[in-house]
């Protein structure tokens, strides 16, 4: 059996080649048996799809193999998983991905929609997923697909807000946030990272000599973001609690391998759970994790009126979507023109006086 730890990690994962092609992914097991009874399971369901490109693929066979070679590798790979399992219940197990043609993605559409989601989540669940999964089958696999028309498919979404965190609002979640994930979320209001970037920083990535950091973002891109002296020393500070990660937290509850009061790196769950915890405590309403980033954009565009470096810290690829910003710049440039009237208007001491002319 071919199970290990990985560096940091206390669960198990698994790593094997079947017909020539590797296959690894957490096990979700911190006992090695438990963990080996996973990987033979994993290697059973593989046999059972036979997957093999020469021939037409059913949908299941096709969403094992994405999730294989590209899926669980997603830094979101939990929800890639859900949305694949989701798919395959309203599609069917055994369709052909031939078969799957603008009809078959306007029902899904519809049924994911009529589960009370945002049209976002529709579009992330749905259509991103199910386009990326047939585009691989038709490149890479040389599998016959449908002509799908994805714009007709693809929900209009809302234009994003622009929640900003107040300073009154910013020290009562750092008041109400458990102390060893405190620095995380500072963290994010300073950096305006998103929270995967966050949970998959490491040490390998912190350059404290050259003052900067990267951080890899959605769709595996990585940027590098500089250090302001307030990163720096938050950085600096967490340096020794753990050999990888940049954040963790301490261990409360004893587990299989996990000693109590030990350091472990945290997770995308544990930050959500803390984080609702935290709002919970705080009592701010109408604010969520990803307005952190929002926060961190707009002081910044507000402190420089300069959009394209909000683009910078964002990573965004178009300035178009950094411009939901641009408000702050408005806001500057009124009070700028407001400022410039003042200095232009004369007192009335200024006035001229009226000449005989006028006054007739």
């Amino acid at each position: 059996m071919s199970v290990f730890k990985r560096p940091g990690q206390s669960e198990y994962s698994y790593d094997f080649r079947y017909r020539r092609q590797r296959f690894s992914g957490p096990t979700g097991c911190t006992s090695k048996r438990e963990a080996e009874k996973v990987e033979e399971a994993e290697r059973t369901r593989l046999k059972g799809l036979q997957f093999d490109a020469s021939k037409p693929l059913a949908f299941k066979a096709a969403a094992a193999q994405y999730w294989n070679e590209v899926g669980q590798f997603h830094r979101n790979h939990v929800d890639t998983l859900r949305s694949l399992e989701w798919l395959q219940e309203q599609i069917g197990a055994l369709t052909m991905i031939s078969a799957i043609n603008d009809a078959t993605v306007a029902k899904a559409v519809a049924k994911r929609r009529g589960e009370g989601v945002s049209a976002a989540t529709v579009n992330r669940s749905v259509c991103e997923v199910l386009r990326a999964l047939l585009r691989r089958a038709r490149r890479t696999w040389k599998q016959t697909v449908s002509d799908i028309e994805w714009k007709d498919h693809f929900l209009k979404e809302p234009q994003e807000r622009v929640r900003e965190a107040t300073a009154d609002e910013e020290a009562k979640f750092m008041a109400a946030i458990r102390g060893d994930y405190a620095p995380a979320l500072r963290f994010a209001i300073l950096s305006g990272c998103r929270r995967a970037e966050i949970v998959g920083l490491e040490w390998k990535d912190v350059d404290f000599f050259n003052r900067e950091f990267r951080v890899t973002g959605k769709g595996d891109k990585t940027r590098t973001i500089p250090m302001t002296e307030a990163m720096f020393a938050l950085l600096w500070g967490l340096k020794d609690h753990h050999k990888t990660a940049v954040f963790s937290y301490v261990v409360k509850r004893p587990r299989p391998g996990v000693v109590k009061g030990s350091r472990e790196p945290i997770t995308m769950e544990g930050f959500k759970t803390e984080w609702r915890r935290t709002k919970g405590r705080a009592g701010v309403e109408d604010y969520r994790f990803h307005d952190n980033r929002h926060t961190a954009a707009t002081r910044l565009v507000r402190a420089t009126g300069n959009l394209k470096m909000a683009q910078k810290l964002l990573g965004h690829t178009e300035l178009a979507t950094t411009s939901r910003y641009s408000h702050v710049t408005k806001d500057d440039l009124r009070a700028g023109m407001e400022a410039s009237e003042a200095a232009r208007i004369p007192n009335e001491t200024e006035v001229p006086a009226a000449t005989a002319e006028n006054k007739k």
